[in-house]
């Protein structure tokens, strides 16, 4: 069934497939094009799972949607993994949250260590669900001169927690694993029920860096199900707000790239630069993260005139300081000499992987909400797709400069000329039996929130998806075969979020 982003469509209406069909179409799907959007089970009144897929056509602008149902007495079914690697972390979610065993996964262990929705017994009972050293299963390489080194998950900085398992043969990395799950709150399970009000405040809590980019998926999830349809000057301040958390986030990760190849002045400017933007958040909606700003039927703060002029003159300074501490930090052979051919993550295994966000388009993967699913403000203003095509640090951090100055751009285009008239529109009571999605392009890449209301009108399941959720395994993939002493400027040409994947 084709959707569009940001609509709804009845439960009654979603294809229901045979298993094998339902699999057998996604693969069929993704070898030809398309990609697995998102993959995630509910629990139905007779004690079956049903299995949601979402595939993307981006070429074509186009959302598949497809289900198949699993008995109460069997909750089996073939892993898609074995042919598809991109759904394996959707599997391990899957089996996780729902005692589903998709046979023959080959990497099938907690991806978060939490009970199961469904009460069942647990599919790995030997596994604590405690994150305890020596718990989890890990990979192990053998050899002589092998050696393992463990960093986390208490890191030295101020960092959330996150355990990365090395196996090193001298300073070259065989292998990387990545163990998560240390964050993980129960969000989605929060999301239930009627009030909307409160999921708004969840939403902005999924990753404190994001809160603009999962706040308005949220709110375009439930306006979609309400049926409401915003004013015009919301889309336009929503789309100001995602850009200003894209330029601060961007901003940040070019000082911190700097930083870990020891050239401190581009990290002091950006770091500074950072702040700026943030504080320009903080002008906008109270806080400096853009919490409170966006709530399902609308925006809940106006830009007057003279804040939009104030805005504006700010912009263009910090445009032109952007520009210069740009051509500090590339312009310096120490840097470049870190930056190129470091992380390489090639445009082949970035498509098997479903990488999204910057790091999708650094390795030449043309992967952007704004242009393939225009929704809101992107309907009326086109933003340039900035792509590399190296697939190294060296381009994740170009990209992410591209599209800062893009963001500048459209910042000092749209201020000007904010379309008129008010900025809210109560949404009303969600409809029954349905589903809504909606795609949003943080600064991470690809939201995604889904939502699908019982016979009441209340949620009975909200699937929340951060970027990061696809990106976590090519940061692993790219540190095979690398410098130990690489990684920490590869993970932060990444920054991937850890309580946005855990949930």
């Amino acid at each position: 069934m084709e959707l569009f982003n940001g609509a709804r469509a009845a439960l009654a209406d979603i294809p229901d497939l045979p298993v094998e069909e339902f699999r057998g179409q996604i693969i069929d799907a993704c070898a030809a094009e398309g990609r697995l959007v998102n993959l995630f089970g509910d629990r139905q009144d007779d004690g079956s799972v049903r299995l949601f897929a979402v595939l993307g056509f981006d070429e074509e602008a186009s959302l598949v949607a497809l289900s198949t149902r699993l008995p109460a007495d069997r909750l089996q079914y073939e892993s898609l993994t074995k042919d598809l690697v991109q759904a394996h972390a959707f599997e391990r979610e899957i089996a996780e949250q729902w005692a589903v065993v998709p046979e023959g996964h080959p990497w099938l262990k907690p991806l978060r260590y939490h009970s199961n929705y469904r009460g069942a017994p647990d599919i790995w009972p030997d596994i604590s669900r405690q994150v305890i050293p020596g718990a989890y299963p890990f990979f192990a390489v053998g050899g002589e001169e092998v050696h393992e080194v463990g960093v986390g998950p208490v890191h030295a900085g101020i960092i959330e927690p996150g355990h990365f398992r090395f196996q090193c043969h001298g300073e070259e990395i065989l292998h990387l694993e990545i163990q998560l799950g240390y964050q993980h709150r129960g969000l989605e399970p929060m999301m239930r029920g009627r009030d909307v009000r409160r999921g708004a405040l969840l939403s902005e809590a999924i990753a404190g860096d994001t809160a603009i980019g999962h706040s308005v998926a949220y709110c375009e999830v439930v306006e979609a199900l309400a049926g409401c349809v915003i004013p015009p000057r919301a889309q336009a301040i929503r789309a100001v707000a995602l850009e200003l958390e894209r330029l601060a986030n961007h901003t940040g990760d070019l000082g911190a790239m700097g930083m870990d190849t020891g050239f401190l002045p581009s990290s002091a400017y950006f770091g500074r630069m950072r702040g700026d933007y943030l504080n320009l958040l903080l002008a906008l909606t109270g806080s400096r993260f853009g919490k409170g700003l966006c709530r399902p039927g609308g925006v809940l703060f106006d830009i007057e005139p003279a804040m939009a002029d104030d805005l504006c003159r700010k912009l263009k300074l910090y445009r032109r300081e952007f520009e210069d501490v740009s051509a500090l930090l590339f312009s310096r052979p120490s840097v470049l000499a870190r930056f190129e051919g470091v992380g390489v993550l090639s445009m082949a295994d970035a498509k098997k992987l479903g990488v999204v966000g910057p790091a999708a388009r650094a390795s030449h993967l043309e992967r952007d909400v704004r242009i393939n699913y225009a929704s809101g403000m992107w309907q009326f203003h086109h933003v340039p797709l900035s792509v590399s095509a190296t697939g190294d640090v060296l381009a994740r951090a170009l990209v992410k400069k591209q599209e800062a100055m893009r963001s500048l751009e459209f910042l000092l285009k749209v201020l000007p000329s904010l379309p008129r008239g008010g900025v809210f529109t109560p949404p009303g009571a969600l409809q029954p039996g349905m589903m809504a999605m909606a795609l949003v392009e943080g600064w991470r890449g690809e939201i995604m929130h889904a939502g699908i209301t019982d016979s009441q009108g209340a949620f009975t399941r909200y699937k929340i998806k951060d970027p990061s959720f696809h990106n976590w395994h090519a940061l692993a993939l790219v540190m095979r075969g690398g410098e130990i002493s690489d990684f920490p400027l590869c993970n932060k040409s990444f920054n991937l979020s850890y309580c946005g994947h855990d949930l």
